[in-house]
């Protein structure tokens, strides 16, 4: 399953590609599904441009989307887009349009308060996991890890190099997740290495304007559509080599 993250904590200084609006959102997930993603991750906006849980916002960027596309719509509710928790289960219980699923990042203050009330509204919880925190500690000791939707195993280190071995290190640090599907992604530098070896390990992915600006080869994305239909080709070949790495059976015919 290849999933779109549409836009993130990205700025109209990222560049014009980076949808803002619910109906720039709504355009660009309408061309990365006719590419080929199956889901959707996307951070609401204020007119001004900052990530926000406002109920109203998040109704006409919901209803924008799901207009256009088929598959599953998801949000964020990082503690950025509501800092305080008390008051980001408030914006959450005043919702009147309801995502399909919403992120809950492990490692912040209310993330288990986060999620109990959004797993009570019907809304699937994906437990973000990222590397460099203690949050694969807490979900590993949360009663509530076997009923979330998934675990998005974030890489945050951006070094091309680095972040294939960090998110080895996060993957062993996760283990079973309590026996939910694994969605491994990195951010920036780290994006394409990590999306490969989630081919390699058969896991599912993201790609996406939050989490990356660039093709492989150093070139501006002019799309989220483009970078899933690259990022398809890329996991693609990890599966590929995955697959050519794996030992045959023997050459006699004896099995």
């Amino acid at each position: 399953m290849m999933q779109v993250c549409l836009n993130g904590s990205r700025t109209a200084a990222d560049g014009v590609a980076v949808p803002l609006t619910p109906e720039s959102m709504a355009e660009s997930a309408a061309g990365a599904v006719a590419a080929g993603a199956r889901d959707i991750h996307v951070h609401p906006k204020t007119p001004c441009g900052r990530d926000t849980l406002s109920p109203r916002v998040l109704a006409v960027t919901l209803s924008a989307i799901r207009a256009r596309v088929p598959v599953p719509v998801g949000v964020t509710t990082g503690a950025w887009a509501e800092p305080g928790p008390a008051a980001r289960l408030e914006r959450i219980r005043a919702w009147t349009v309801l995502p399909d699923h919403a992120s809950v990042n492990w490692h912040e203050p209310g993330a288990e308060e986060t999620a109990a009330l959004l797993m009570e509204l019907g809304v699937g919880v994906e437990a973000g996991i990222w590397s460099g925190t203690d949050g694969a500690e807490r979900f590993a000791a949360s009663p509530l890890g076997p009923k979330v939707l998934r675990v998005l195993a974030e890489v945050t280190d951006t070094d091309p190099l680095g972040s294939v071995s960090r998110a080895h290190a996060l993957l062993s640090g996760i283990g079973d997740a309590h026996g939910r599907p694994v969605l491994l992604h990195g951010e920036d530098g780290g994006a394409w290495p990590v999306l490969r070896l989630a081919g390699r390990l058969g896991l599912a992915a993201r790609i996406g304007l939050e989490d990356v600006l660039v093709l492989p080869g150093g070139e501006r994305a002019a799309s989220n559509g483009q970078l899933v239909e690259t990022g398809l080709a890329e996991y693609g070949a990890g599966r590929a080599g995955a697959t050519r790495d794996r030992p045959g059976p023997p050459s006699d015919g004896s099995r």
